[in-house]
């Protein structure tokens, strides 16, 4: 593996960046849409309380995002975050086939989704966490806390989304950890990959 680049005073392509990382901000507010109406769905079950403290770390999540945006004199462009949030609420019953009601799979489709937004999200942290090598404004330690966060919230999101296909359609949730043990890359759930990345920098 090559050195890191030394810090050079600032990021190439800032115009670039400024896109992706608003494009990251849509993705948070959409995340955030679809779990507060996760948490209305499993009141008064296991998946409540967890489901609540997921919400208040997205919503940090994207305060601190939005934090490194205004650190790297970038516009917040809303109008993205306002159509993710309208794409969202469209989107709630072509996900399922059902238009007014909850169909079985409503559990599984959701969080299909979220553990691979959370991957998603985690590859943006990572990102921004390469870039920090190369400008100070953007907080290395914080996106180091976000990687590890978002390594945890994806091996959650991964058991809870196991254990609803066992579920719904029968079968063994843990069937998929004997892949994991021949080698697939990520042990099924969220690798430890970017946090050892950003525990070595």
């Amino acid at each position: 593996m090559s050195e890191n680049p030394a810090p050079s005073g600032g990021v190439t392509h800032p115009e670039l960046l400024a896109v992706y990382v608003n494009d990251h901000l849509a993705a948070a507010a959409g995340g955030i849409e679809l779990v507060s109406r996760m948490i209305g769905v499993h009141r008064g079950t296991e998946l409540e309380q967890p489901l609540r403290q997921l919400l208040d770390e997205l919503r940090e999540e994207k305060t601190a995002i939005t934090g490194i945006a205004q650190a790297l004199g970038f516009p917040v462009r809303h109008y993205k975050q306002v159509a993710t949030w309208v794409a969202e609420k469209a989107s709630r019953g072509k996900l399922n086939g059902h238009l007014l009601t909850r169909s079985p799979s409503s559990d599984l489709v959701e969080f299909e989704f979220l553990a691979s937004a959370v991957r998603g999200k985690r590859s943006g942290f990572e990102t921004l966490r390469i870039a920090a090598t190369v400008d100070s404004r953007i907080d290395a330690d914080l996106l180091d806390r976000l990687i590890r966060q978002a390594n945890r919230q994806h091996d959650w999101a991964t058991e809870v989304r196991r254990d609803v296909a066992a579920r719904v359609f029968g079968g063994d949730p843990d069937a998929p950890d004997s892949a994991a043990d021949h080698g697939n890359g990520d042990g099924g759930g969220g690798d430890d990959g970017g946090a050892e990345s950003a525990d070595q920098t």
